[in-house]
């Protein structure tokens, strides 16, 4: 017999830009689809693919280039649709303090590097081989989520974090100190691995094959209710904060405030996969070596029924925008979008 129920898991533990989800729970968008979605953090970020690979888990979150990488591992996943779409990812630092310099890949020699999970470190490593380096000139610490609370205590020189979330973090501690928070620098990667673009780091909605081949309606229902969801956070930012604060009530602080105004240009406002930015991380997951040379990106966008945008004509000045964009925000605060598909 049929159930109406999904299970869904998160990417990490509950962050502001994972607001959609829970207001399509909060607003009843889910029910009105007809479906009951039971929403879960993992105890561990590295098992969500594996996970949701294995069908313990119907749906869930996760970033592109772990979504390839687990298909390539045998893990059922594929991408059903996308949430945050290619948000600046980099190594963190803090200027005058770490003894980096801004640019300079170089000056991570002899530091302590963070990473989340182990696709970081393959990352650095393989950026080591373009910069004259190897990967024992540096030594390379394993943090999970706390990479910027690890920068704070002195425990690591650097690490890799996403703008609107751990450089934000990093920010704010500067900020409660009484000092400068344009002291956080970042060396972002899609600069320095020469990529064009973050997107591998895009956070996407990944399902286990065999749920999404059983359950086609349930899969198109649930995106359905995202999308709405999603329409109403990029349409009232205020409103949908406030009410995600009274659903995570730990959410509610300056801190994650200005998380989720960092976060909300990236959100992706049609939901769809870039069929772009699959071609460049599929490439690039084949350079890193975590994909075979005959791999196939594993995403579909069949279960949205809205028009598809055009795509971006200009993915350098997109990104050039954006910068300026994040920039703004860092200085100004506030909701602000580009219109994208105009560049």
């Amino acid at each position: 017999m049929s159930s109406d129920k999904i299970t869904f898991s998160l990417n990490w533990s509950t962050e502001p830009y994972h607001i959609p989800v829970y207001l399509a729970q909060s607003k009843g968008y889910f029910k009105e689809q007809g479906i009951d979605v039971a929403i879960m953090e993992p105890s561990n970020p590295s098992d969500v693919t594996e996970l949701i690979g294995s069908g313990k888990i119907d749906l869930g979150l996760k970033a592109m280039i772990h979504t390839l990488a687990a298909k390539a591992r045998g893990w059922n996943v594929t991408s059903i649709g996308s949430l945050l779409d290619e948000p600046f990812t980099g190594v963190l630092y803090l200027k005058g303090k770490s003894g980096i310099v801004d640019g300079d890949f170089t000056s991570l020699k002899g530091k302590k590097i963070g990473y989340v999970g182990e696709f970081g470190k393959i990352q650095i490593d393989e950026l080591c081989g373009h910069y004259g380096m190897t990967p024992d000139d540096y030594t390379a610490v394993r943090c999970g989520m706390n990479v910027a609370k690890e920068i704070i205590e002195g425990n690591i020189d650097a690490g890799i974090g996403i703008e609107c979330v751990q450089q934000v973090e990093l920010e704010e501690h500067l900020r409660s100190q009484g000092e400068d928070i344009n002291q956080v620098g970042m060396l972002r990667i899609d600069r320095l691995a020469e990529l064009g673009c973050c997107c591998f780091c895009t956070v996407l909605y990944i399902g286990n094959d065999e749920f999404i081949a059983n359950n086609p309606d349930k899969v198109r229902k649930f995106m359905n209710a995202i999308k709405k969801a999603t329409d109403f956070v990029i349409n009232s930012p205020l409103d949908a904060f406030e009410e995600f604060c009274s659903i995570k009530p730990l959410m509610n602080n300056d801190l994650n405030t200005k998380v989720f105004e960092r976060c909300f240009a990236y959100l992706s406002d049609s939901c769809y996969n870039v069929d772009r930015d699959w071609q460049k991380v599929n490439n690039y997951g084949k350079r890193l070596l975590v994909l075979p040379s005959d791999f196939k990106p594993n995403y579909t966008n069949e279960f949205l029924e809205w028009e598809k945008p055009a795509d971006v004509s200009d993915p350098d000045e997109a990104q050039r925008m954006m910068g300026l964009n994040q920039e703004y925000c860092k200085c100004n605060g506030g909701y602000r979008r580009l219109v994208l598909n105009s560049v």
